[in-house]
């Protein structure tokens, strides 16, 4: 199905962050004014917005345009109102420990169903493509690549569940060991959308 521009930009400010007017146009295959024009009319809806930010040396700012929150929510989010609320009472009427146990039940069936499409002898980088394709079905716009270190960076530009996680950070502790487990490696966070940051990303380190 051919896409919107609209939604091409939505997706293009997701994927890749904040975006000059011409690095959009040049994605669409338009001129840098029409992208402006197009940019203008989403952020008259509400979906993004224009930053200036300062450019190297003494050059005049530049102005790079940003999903709002708004445009975020055009995004997947799982049902996030009735799940934040269903968090909520779990804890109020029945305590934390009846949320770990849902937490817990989540994770070992997450377990099973990656164990079932990921390889353990597979090398690596096959390993963390294969869970980068699963969880960009559920969702997360995943992503991954190999560092010149030799490490690999998995990204999630999108969090269905985040309003789940913003109620019970226990969700992403639970996905972080499940990510070590399912991988067979060191796994640790550098970049969390719940403090802050565009995107989830993890470096993934073979511990051999």
């Amino acid at each position: 199905m051919r896409q919107s521009p609209a939604n091409r930009i939505l997706i293009l400010l997701k994927t890749d962050g904040p975006q000059l007017a011409a690095a959009v146009g040049d994605v669409l295959g338009i001129s840098s004014e029409a992208a402006r024009q197009q940019l203008t009319k989403m952020a008259e809806e509400g979906l993004v917005e224009p930053v200036a930010e300062a450019a190297a040396g003494r050059g005049r700012p530049r102005q790079f345009w940003h999903l709002t929150a708004a445009g975020n929510r055009q995004f997947p989010d799982g049902h996030a109102d009735l799940t934040a609320t269903l968090l909520a009472t779990m804890v109020s009427q029945l305590g934390q420990g009846a949320v770990d146990t849902v937490i817990s039940a989540r994770e070992t069936e997450t377990l099973r169903r990656y164990r079932s499409e990921i390889d353990l002898s597979a090398d690596l980088p096959s390993r963390v493509a294969n869970l980068a394709a699963i969880r960009t079905r559920e969702g997360y716009m995943a992503d991954h690549w190999q560092d010149k270190d030799g490490s690999l960076v998995l990204v999630e530009n999108h969090c269905p569940i985040c309003a789940a996680a913003s109620a019970c950070a226990g969700f992403c502790r639970s996905e972080l060991e499940t990510f070590r487990m399912v991988l067979g490696a060191d796994v640790e966070r550098e970049e969390h959308i719940l403090l802050g940051a565009r995107r989830c990303a993890y470096r993934i380190r073979d511990t051999a």
